[in-house]
């Protein structure tokens, strides 16, 4: 077999006409004749292209208003028949080969989008050119098939190369492409009739499939793939620096990222195992940077770090990449930002290991979370909401104004982290900062006891005053600080516990039975409550 097939007569029918003009120009400048249909031969026409009309070749009309125009057993034949085996038989019913298809078809995905009629979509159901794609697509052997305008420069260059050929590999290349197009665009089609009668069905179609260092553990193989049509995808990180990602790595740098996505002033995540260990917004990035770190110091050992503004010099400073004693040295996986000062590139470079990732968690604007489980597949929205009110529940006043940027820092910090969970926030000098969280626990009685055992660590940590006078700044400290709960509180014994620490501000969702009884204890020791009416569960 020869691997390289002339392309002399090519069929062209599209919808998105995006480049076909100079395509066209270079198969006729090839020697190639072109058979075309409807508006696509106008506009090759129009712009001195000589092209054959299909009914030419099907040797019947265009007919039903468009319907039928390429679906014939000239076309079809034309496409499909071998040309080893099969050349006599052709020959002997004057069926002519045709080595190229260039088709996309009509538009059903972007007219859904605008919200179209029943009526239109069907109308813009393509019948023809899947069967024409499926049929070159099948005999690439000897027929080359392009559904994407992306691979017109390809063919282009193939064809001068070659002196109008084109290439084995080229040819199953665009094969695999092809039945791809296709089944995403039955997908579709199968998923919105579906809707139409009442039924719920899902299609899903990734591509680009990588193979990780590893998954979970060392003995279990990872890949990561991209969605298709995904207008943002995490696939899509661009790794400027560092060793090969893994499993772990890709959902650390997720809960990174979901982390500060939603922040509008500067802000920076540690993350480990998928959970906040310290989080910090503010104005400067260096010192902002510093207080993320410092709500967990050893947690932050290995942890994956993001920024959602370009990250300077004098943020990474901070590491001590260069310090003679090694033992200074701050050891992180991955450090994430959308862009890097030149000279903060330089310097974390310095890590041979360190993956240095160029990604901007802003852009990412999925809305739904899948996951697979043993054969079954739970689809939810993505939790992109806060709160819906934050009432002042208690007796104690609340001045909103003041304190309302603080409750929805800590809100935008309990939806990342596991469930049970409790995170305790403060304001240090203009700064919001994680001070101290419980995470993943069986029950909140434990993740507000670690909530509290983590915030006064940290604070131990700080503290530069008389060891007597401690207990009275964490005092001080845990009092202007708000405690937030994922989800309700079914007694009022956290209130207890988090009341007896210094703890006077709490914000949760509300919507318990005993939500009367909380709310008592809650005058009784003179706390402060807000309900947000949202849970945050994240399991």
């Amino acid at each position: 077999m020869d691997l390289l097939i002339p392309i002399k007569r090519a069929l062209i029918s599209v919808s998105d006409k995006t480049g076909i003009v100079e395509l066209a120009q270079s198969l006729a400048d090839a020697g190639c004749e072109i058979i075309s249909t409807g508006g696509t031969q106008r506009k090759l026409e129009e712009a001195g292209i000589t092209t054959t009309e299909i009914s030419t070749v099907t040797g019947n009309p265009e007919a039903f208003g468009g319907r039928m125009k390429t679906i014939s057993f000239n076309i079809e034949s034309a496409l499909l028949f071998d040309r080893e085996k099969d050349a006599e038989e052709a020959a002997a019913l004057n069926i002519e080969p045709i080595d190229l298809v260039v088709c996309n078809l009509y538009p059903f995905q972007e007219v859904l989008k605008k919200g179209a009629d029943f009526e239109t979509l069907i109308e813009n159901i393509d019948i023809g050119g899947p069967t024409m794609i499926r049929a070159a697509a099948k005999n690439f052997k000897y027929v080359a098939t392009v559904t994407q305008p992306s691979d017109y420069t390809e063919l282009m260059v193939q064809l001068k190369s070659h002196k109008g050929a084109l290439t084995y590999d080229f040819r199953k290349k665009l094969m695999t492409k092809a039945f791809n197009h296709t089944a995403d665009y039955d997908a579709l089609i199968a998923t919105t009739m579906d809707k139409e009668i009442g039924v719920n069905s899902l299609r899903l179609g990734f591509e680009e499939g990588i193979d990780l260092r590893y998954g979970e553990n060392s003995h279990q193989a990872a890949r990561f793939y991209k969605e298709k049509n995904a207008d943002n995808s995490l696939y899509d990180l661009n790794v400027l620096h560092g060793k090969a990602l893994s499993f772990n790595n890709i959902l650390d740098i997720n809960g990174a990222i979901e982390a500060i996505k939603e922040s509008t002033r500067p802000a920076c995540s540690v993350i480990k195992h998928s959970n906040p260990c310290g989080l910090c917004e503010g104005d400067d990035q260096a010192e902002l940077l510093q207080l993320a770190w410092a709500g967990d110091p050893i947690s932050a050992f290995g942890s994956i770090i993001a920024f959602n503004k370009k990250v300077t010099f004098e943020t990474v400073q901070f590491f001590e990449l260069n310090n003679e004693d090694k033992s200074k040295r701050k050891f992180v996986e991955v450090v994430i930002a959308p862009a890097f000062t030149p000279e903060a590139l330089v310097y974390l470079q310095q890590h041979k290991n360190l993956r240095i990732i160029e990604f901007d968690a802003a852009s990412l604007t999925g809305h739904m979370d899948l996951r697979y489980m043993n054969g079954s597949l739970l689809a939810q929205d993505t939790d992109n909401e806060l709160h819906n009110k934050l009432d002042v529940v208690t007796e104690a006043p609340v001045d909103m104004e003041v304190e309302q940027p603080l409750i929805e820092f800590g809100l935008r910090a309990i939806k990342t982290i596991k469930s049970n969970s409790i995170a305790i926030v403060r304001f240090k000098n203009g700064y919001a900062q994680l001070l101290g969280m419980g995470a993943g626990q069986p029950n909140r009685l434990i993740a507000t006891k670690l909530s509290i055992e983590k915030s006064r660590e940290n604070l131990r940590n700080e503290y530069t005053g008389a060891a007597e006078d401690f207990e009275a700044y964490v005092a001080e400290e845990l009092a202007n600080a708000w405690l937030i709960s994922d989800a309700f509180f079914p007694f009022a014994d956290n209130v207890e516990i988090a009341a007896a620490a210094g703890i006077r501000k709490i914000v949760q969702p509300g919507g318990s039975i005993r939500d009367k009884s909380v709310i008592a204890t809650c005058n009784d020791l003179g706390v402060s409550m807000v309900f947000t009416g949202i849970r945050h569960f994240k399991h």
